[in-house]
């Protein structure tokens, strides 16, 4: 994984960014896609990030995906396999020099994929967390701007508070997952 990276203000692009490459997935998964979460920091409006667009599609099979691998490699995706998390199965596409997306695949009903969604989910329902994690984010650039393992480490601790609560948060809500 590169360790540069960019950060950048919340754009409004984000969403059609997600929307294009969500397109992208359902042709190369077809069948197997039952839906696909926009999780991430850009899945947050107003949300200062690294531009990058992280994508969980949901499939029926992951093994099944895990047979496409060559393909959506050909498609101009790295795949890293589980890389550090079972049940996953990950891809990054760069742009240039910079990654621009993240993808990571789970089956439908793994327990990771509440987790990816609803700590994004709380962020949009909690302005006060929102901005500190603005903060937080701004201040982990400020700090490593060229390092993206201490950019990364920088912000650790406070969501391994924050997800407990987001997931809980999430749980009692009539939409969730």
């Amino acid at each position: 994984m590169a360790s540069r990276y960019l950060f950048a203000d919340y754009s409004s692009d984000w969403p059609r960014l997600f929307e294009e490459e969500v397109a992208r997935w359902r042709e190369m998964l077809g069948e197997l896609l039952v839906k696909v979460h926009h999780v991430g920091s850009t899945s947050v409006p107003g949300l200062a990030a690294k531009p990058v667009i992280d994508l969980l599609p949901e499939v029926s099979d992951i093994a099944q995906v895990e047979a496409r691998t060559e393909k959506i490699v050909e498609a101009g995706y790295r795949a890293w396999g589980e890389y550090g998390l079972p049940g996953r199965q990950f891809f990054t596409k760069d742009a240039g020099e910079f990654r621009s997306h993240n993808i990571h695949v789970y089956e439908t009903g793994n327990v990771e994929i509440v987790r990816h969604v609803a700590f994004c989910a709380y962020l949009r329902s909690h302005d006060d967390e929102r901005r500190d994690y603005e903060a937080l984010k701004r201040a982990a650039y400020a700090a490593h701007p060229a390092d993206i393992k201490g950019y990364c480490a920088f912000k650790d601790a406070w969501i391994k508070r924050v997800e407990p609560l987001a997931v809980a948060w999430f749980e009692r809500q009539p939409w969730a997952v």
